[in-house]
């Protein structure tokens, strides 16, 4: 009753009221339009940086079940063969340098007086040079010069003594066959009572260190003998060897002859520049 009362108590010119969007609505509208939206599709499965995620690396793993496979057994067979073969050469290897190093270690050791040893020599010579310029009969006609003799003797022997306390020893080679390995002919002499080749006069001592050569001795050979048995029975077995030694053949010395005579641009015996 009072609702129509209302209703009738209301101006007839009064307009309804017009219809307000939601301000709701108004709110939505403008946070769509704030928020940028992403350019390009997503994906799900990839991270920011680019990298498969776990669900990628899962389904690789499953993809190539042949990664985490165990080793076979031949495989392993040759890889320890392998790994045996490497250790044996290093093991040889470290017991070359070892053997070398000791090698090397007792040479440095045994021929170091090489050098003065050869420098010495020279001593060696003017010693025996000086003795041998003095004749029996001049000693026996004066006393000081044989009393000087034999002490330029002793002395000589003295450092002979010396010599051989370092294994420095002088070559015989008077009255053997010519080897060019501890000789060298300064000149030739023909003497067809004597065997060729053989070394019948000496110029210069050799000697010798530790088994290895010091110097060669310089020699005189002969010439126009008869060929020695050694050389005979070389050329009837030619394909047998010649003793322990096979560089000691007949012809040692005439190759050495040839060459030193091309050497010289002429023929005939070659003599030392030094005789």
């Amino acid at each position: 009753m009072m609702k129509m009362n209302d209703a009738k108590n209301k101006p007839a010119n009064e307009k309804p009221e017009a219809e307000t969007p939601d301000s709701n609505g108004i709110k939505n509208q403008f946070n769509a339009e704030a928020e940028p939206q992403p350019e390009g599709p997503t994906d799900s499965n990839n991270t920011d940086d680019g990298e498969p995620t776990s669900d990628e690396a899962g389904e690789k793993n499953r993809e190539d079940p042949d990664d985490n496979k165990p080793p076979t057994y031949e495989e392993l067979e040759s890889d320890i063969a392998a790994l045996k073969d490497q250790l044996l050469r290093a093991m040889a290897e470290a017991e070359n340098v070892r053997r070398r190093t000791e090698r090397e270690k007792a040479d440095a050791s045994k021929y170091a007086v090489t050098n003065f040893a050869r420098a010495i020599l020279s001593v060696a010579d003017n010693l025996n040079r000086a003795l041998e310029s003095v004749s029996q009969e001049a000693r026996d006609a004066n006393e000081d010069l044989n009393n000087l003799f034999v002490g330029v003797e002793m002395t000589e022997n003295e450092l002979e003594t010396v010599y051989q306390q370092f294994g420095i020893k002088t070559i015989d080679a008077i009255g053997k066959k010519f080897d060019h390995n501890y000789h060298q002919a300064m000149f030739e002499v023909e003497d067809p009572d004597q065997p060729a080749g053989l070394v019948i006069q000496q110029v210069q001592k050799g000697y010798m260190l530790q088994g290895r050569l010091l110097r060669a001795a310089m020699v005189g050979v002969s010439k126009g003998g008869p060929k020695m048995e050694d050389d005979l029975a070389a050329e009837d077995h030619p394909s047998e060897p010649a003793g322990d030694n096979p560089v000691q053949t007949s012809n040692a010395y005439e190759k050495q002859s040839d060459a030193a005579d091309q050497e010289s641009g002429g023929t005939g015996p070659h003599v030392d520049k030094e005789l």
